[in-house]
């Protein structure tokens, strides 16, 4: 129905930076917001940052000033830029869309889907 194409998770010094890539694809009608989630070993899924499709955007506390959420509404992308990146970062990165989607030829549903992960890995 609908797939999410993460890219751009790698192995990163601390202080050094990444750039988050997603593509959604499939049965969109429309998208309300794209977001970032992270996962740690033996930790609940957190938001890092989340971004509607009017540009308003929410980061988590831990992320301020560091990372930047953009979207390409034309393209169903959505970024996330990671500046500073510190050990503490290290985590599978999940991209999440939100938004209306096609259930038939006419019918629609609200619902959110979920990438597949991209590893994240800030050690020295």
């Amino acid at each position: 129905q609908v797939q999410l194409v993460e890219s751009g998770g790698d192995l990163v010094q601390p202080g050094g930076s990444l750039r988050l890539s997603c593509a959604a694809s499939g049965s969109i009608f429309s998208i309300n917001s794209m977001g970032w989630y992270r996962q740690a070993p033996g930790k609940q899924r957190e938001l890092v940052a989340r971004i509607t499709s009017g540009g308003t955007t929410n980061y988590a506390d831990f992320v301020k000033g560091r990372f930047t959420i953009a979207r390409d509404n034309a393209k169903n992308m959505v970024y996330l830029q990671m500046n500073s990146l510190k050990p503490e970062d290290t985590a599978v990165y999940y991209c999440n869309v939100e938004g209306t989607f096609y259930r038939g030829t006419q019918s629609r549903m609200t619902g959110n889907y979920w990438g597949q992960g991209t590893q994240v890995t800030v050690s020295s």
